[in-house]
């Protein structure tokens, strides 16, 4: 599906298809005629076989290729409708200060890196063509874009707000907090955000329910945009704290365990942003049938801080020590974990994937493992329990992942080699089914039959918040 077709080849030309109506033809030059063309045909056969050989994106990560398939037990499709009447959301077209017009200076969108060729397409960021036409170096703080992105080319959208029932505000938060982190004037720091809640306060449909209909997708965690009085200034902005926000709904890739009952935790992206159902179900295939050698593994560096460097340095020690562990250390300059085809070789060959806390609660590391069909481990509820309600398994996280205390971390190992075979195949198998609402799909995408980060998201921002009306 990711190569273009060779022009078809006719065997024999028009006037040899009946070689023995042609006067002075012999059966000898037949043969050697029929000969050639054979060879001919051989010979494209094989460069057939080697293209596909070698540019498929499974050799990346030493798979084989597998047929496109559902596999019996696991329904890969959502033959519910998209849009079924429940979910009409209307975009805003905000100024564009508030969105499109911060990325004119991309360079200085994140203090500590250069954003331009993250923002490039749409939020997607450059295409990784070694591995397939659907992959691409996605910055794990750009959620906002695609889901800009999505929302305005989705089938759920109207131009009507008579008809909505969802009032989506395309303000991209997380990149300007970013450039701001370091801002020390608090009043700068806090302008576009305080710009923007007059805005919305100036729209006739804000006034219908104070924006309790309204939300904001961030890409970046609540932390950013909370700055506390009374404790120490990492850099946050006000956003949250201000009264007319804290009415609306918020999705964010992290939200505050204990302050966001407002918030609502949406998938970090990972590099995977399919362009139809097949290449989806192709991916879930080739993670259902991969060799998987190692035991557990982890991607990730040290950490400063008690409690996050005790968790860490213990991981990196004993995975470091056992030849069942694949680590992939992580480090400042260049690094191969920055390497999107490095990581995702490194989950795709291991059973558990080590997730630890990292600078806050949450990892898009997580999501990279679920993609791979790694198994998670956690060490924190609220590095995934407490965050993502509308996208895991709320009756059972051990359906999914493995949670290891304070006392069992100190023994991995021991504790992961003592899960039965039967239930490690059940839990993959769930995080396998698990990858089409974790993904956030090409915003062209075409041919698409399952539910996408941005449906869910949609669909239960729907009955929330007409649950949420009722109660008003």
């Amino acid at each position: 599906m990711f190569f273009r077709k060779l022009p078809s080849v006719g065997l024999m030309a028009d006037r040899d298809r009946h070689p023995f109506k042609h006067k002075g033809v012999h059966i000898t030059s037949v043969h050697t005629q029929l000969l050639k063309y054979f060879l001919y045909l051989s010979v494209l056969l094989l460069i057939w076989s080697l293209l596909l050989f070698f540019s498929s994106p499974s050799k990346l990560f030493n798979f084989h290729q597998v047929q496109v398939q559902q596999s019996d037990g696991h329904p890969a499709l959502n033959k519910e409708p998209i849009c079924d009447g429940s979910v009409s959301v209307y975009v805003y077209e905000l100024p564009d200060r508030f969105n499109r017009g911060l990325l004119q200076d991309c360079r200085h969108l994140n203090i500590y890196t250069d954003m331009c060729p993250h923002v490039a397409n749409r939020g997607l960021g450059q295409p990784l063509d070694n591995m397939g036409s659907s992959w691409f170096a996605t910055h794990q703080f750009i959620a906002e874009m695609i889901f800009h992105a999505r929302v305005e080319a989705h089938p759920c959208r109207t131009l009507d707000p008579d008809r909505a029932n969802l009032f989506y505000v395309p303000f991209y938060g997380g990149l300007y907090a970013s450039s701001k982190f370091r801002e020390p004037d608090l009043s700068v720091r806090d302008t576009l955000a305080v710009d923007l809640v007059e805005y919305l306060g100036q729209q006739p449909w804000w006034h219908r329910y104070h924006g309790g209909d309204h939300f904001l997708a961030l890409g970046r965690t609540a932390w950013d945009f909370m700055r506390s009085e009374d404790g120490p200034d990492f850099g946050a902005n006000c956003l949250l704290n201000l009264p007319p926000v804290m009415n609306m709904s918020v999705l964010t890739v992290e939200r505050h365990p204990w302050q966001g009952s407002n918030q609502h935790g949406i998938p970090y992206p990972s590099y995977f942003h399919p362009l139809n159902s097949e290449e989806l179900l192709t991916w879930q295939n080739m993670m259902r049938t991969s060799s998987r050698p190692y035991l557990f593994s982890f991607v990730g560096a040290p950490r400063t801080g008690v409690e996050k460097a005790a968790i860490r340095d213990e991981i990196l020690r004993q995975c470091s020590e056992s030849t069942r562990c694949n680590l992939l250390k992580c480090g400042v300059g260049a690094s191969k974990c920055h390497e999107p085809s490095e990581v995702l070789n490194v989950m795709t060959r291991s059973q558990f994937c080590m997730q630890a806390p990292g600078d806050s609660f949450t990892r898009r590391s997580t999501f990279d493992s679920l993609l791979a069909g790694c198994i998670p481990v956690f060490f924190s509820p609220h590095t995934a329990y407490s965050q993502y309600a509308w996208y895991l398994p709320s009756e059972s996280s051990s359906q999914y992942s493995i949670f290891l205390s304070e006392e069992n971390a100190t023994r991995i190992e021991e504790e992961l080699l003592n899960i039965p075979v039967d239930r490690v195949e059940r839990m993959r198998s769930v995080v396998i089914d698990l990858i089409p609402k974790l993904t956030y799909v090409h915003p062209n995408a075409t041919d698409w039959r399952f539910r996408d980060a941005v449906d869910v998201a949609l669909a239960e921002l729907a009955k929330h918040v007409q649950s949420k009306l009722l109660i008003a």
